[in-house]
Formats: C-alpha cells, sequence, structure tokens
C-alpha cells in the first residue's frame, strides 16, 4: 500500500478544505434561520393539521355576523394564573427566550421573536399577546350568547392555539379583522395562522362568514 505523506503545503490545503466545508455548513443553517425564526420562541400549542383544519371548516355553520352589544369587557381577560402571575405574564415566558421575572411575575428581560413578522423584541411592552380569533370576532360568531365563564375561558386559552405574543403594532394593524380582511405579514405563517384560526372556531362552536371561509378554503387548500 502506497502511503501519502503530508507536506506543511499539503495539510494547509486540506485544512483551507475544512473550513470551507464548516463555512458552508454554517451558511446553511444561517439560512434556515433566516427562513423558520427561532424554533425553541413563539410556543404557540400545536393547532390541527390542514387536512383537519379542512373538515373542521367544512363543518362549521356560516351564517352574516352581528357586532351589536359587543363590549370588550365582556370578556374578562388575563386572569389570575397563580404564583402571582396573570395570562399575559404566562404567554410572555412560554413564547419568550431567556425570560427573567420580578417578585410580582413582570417580565423585566428576555426576547420575543414575533413569528408575524419576524422582529425580535428585548423588551416585553413591544410585545403584545394576541387574541388570533379576536375577541370581537367571536361576539360576532356566536360568543353573544355564552355565559361570562365561558366567555373567560375563552379569552385566557392556554390549552387551545388562541393566545401567542408578538410585535405590537402588527397587531394593532390586525385589530379584529377575520383573515378575509387580514393575515400576519410573513406569508410563511399564513397555514399555521388559519389551522389556528380553525382550530379555535370549531373548538368553540363559532360560526364563520362566507367571505371568511373562502379565505380560509384558499389558505389550507395550499398548505
Amino acid at each position: 500500500m502506497i502511503r501519502l505523506r503530508r507536506t506543511r503545503a499539503t495539510r494547509g490545503i486540506y485544512a483551507r478544505r475544512r473550513l470551507g466545508v464548516l463555512a458552508a455548513l454554517t451558511g446553511l443553517i444561517s439560512l434556515a434561520a433566516l427562513f423558520t425564526g427561532p424554533a425553541a420562541q413563539a410556543a404557540l400549542p400545536t393547532p390541527v393539521s390542514a387536512a383537519t383544519a379542512r373538515s373542521y371548516l367544512a363543518s362549521l355553520t356560516v351564517t352574516s355576523e352581528d357586532r351589536t352589544g359587543y363590549d370588550r369587557d365582556l370578556f374578562p381577560h388575563w386572569s389570575s394564573q397563580g404564583s402571582n402571575c396573570n395570562t399575559r405574564e404566562v404567554v410572555l415566558q412560554r413564547d419568550g427566550s431567556n425570560v427573567e421575572t420580578d417578585s410580582s411575575c413582570a417580565a423585566v428581560s428576555g426576547s420575543w421573536y414575533s413569528v408575524y413578522d419576524g422582529a425580535t423584541w428585548s423588551a416585553a411592552s413591544d410585545v403584545d399577546i394576541d387574541h388570533l380569533v379576536p375577541l370581537a370576532e367571536a361576539w360576532d360568531s356566536g360568543a353573544d350568547s355564552w355565559t361570562t365563564s365561558r366567555r373567560e375561558a375563552f379569552a385566557n386559552d392556554l390549552s387551545r392555539p388562541q393566545l401567542i405574543a408578538v410585535t405590537d403594532n402588527v397587531n394593532q394593524s390586525k385589530g379584529d379583522q377575520d383573515p378575509a380582511e387580514w393575515l400576519p405579514p410573513r406569508g410563511g405563517y399564513h397555514c399555521i395562522y388559519a389551522r389556528a384560526w380553525v382550530h379555535v372556531k370549531h373548538h368553540y362552536g363559532l360560526s364563520v362568514d362566507s367571505a371568511e371561509k373562502s379565505a380560509l378554503t384558499g389558505i389550507l387548500n395550499g398548505c
């Protein structure tokens, strides 16, 4: 067997090749992060699959909406979750990274990646907790007939994909709009958003209007 002897020059060539491979792998990892965002953050409870969401959507009642009598205070929100924490503070801790809180459970440091727009924030004051299905939308879709306790459960639901920490002004631009009127700026999040929307509406027996159903159908068919 012939054994090749590595000279100082050939060792340099091999070293440069290894560095090149490492650089390429690092570039691929960085590129993946650019498209997916931090994997450990924005821990929205996993919504149903697109196939299940399509099935759920087909079963929802389609009817016009009526906002008569709506008042946000009819949905008690940011209820106590124990240990001095309310629902907002629990979601900030769940969706953030390296979150530290004070004795009253308020987040004093950490970072939050907003899946709606891809921005990262280091101050909790820059983050809103979005009701993915807005309270007013729920009222329009059947919550007007609920008890106060059921509306409170909906507004503080940590088990379904209903609450998520996102950039405050993006959440404010959404307001009370449904998917026929507003979708997250990041197109890559539309499928999850539609799946979550249908998951929540199905769980709570809420209706959809025709434009809303059409928009959701289009998104889910492309998932």
